[in-house]
């Protein structure tokens, strides 16, 4: 009996670990670092000014590299919705929605979608908007400077997956 009563009590307490490990606040700045940021842009960039804090619809991570030679951008966000907060696959909608063009995802999260820079969509040439949602949290991953969008999804992907490694 004690046996089985300690199974238990192991199983519930590995569960809970998970679970504490899943609702852990990323930091963006620390998954992509600036050296990583210029090997993605293929150029140097600015010091960064990360944010990562607490709001009323739950955590947010920011951060934005921008290159110091041309107009090359990267911009990673993080939103980790808290209870009662807009669910992360409503956002998507929200975000995904109203006429733009997109181009849907396989591989990434739960939902990926990504926006280009066409007059549909009211972004620039040259820009890629990257969505991606898993479980409370909303990621976006936004680059600007480069005229091959593939490459530049592509690089998109390469972190997004690094971030969804860390959820």
């Amino acid at each position: 009996m004690r046996t089985k009563y300690y199974g238990v009590s192991l199983l519930i307490f590995l569960l809970s670990i998970s679970l504490l490990a899943a609702e852990k606040p990323i930091d963006v700045s620390a998954v992509v670092s600036k050296t990583e940021a210029e090997k993605i842009l293929g150029e140097p960039v600015r010091n960064p000014t990360p944010l990562n804090v607490n709001g009323k619809d739950g955590y947010y991570s920011k951060c934005n590299y921008y290159s110091t030679k041309s107009v090359r951008s990267l911009l990673l966000r993080v939103r980790q919705a808290s209870e009662g907060s807009v669910d992360p696959q409503s956002e998507f909608n929200q975000v995904t929605g109203n006429g733009v063009k997109i181009q849907a995802i396989d591989g990434l999260g739960e939902r990926a979608a990504m926006l280009n820079g066409t007059p549909e969509n009211g972004l620039p040439p040259n820009v890629i908007m990257l969505y991606v949602v898993k479980g409370k949290s909303f990621i976006t991953i936004g680059l600007a400077g480069m005229a091959d969008q593939e490459v530049a999804l592509t690089k998109a992907k390469q972190v997004a997956e690094k971030v969804l490694a860390q959820l």
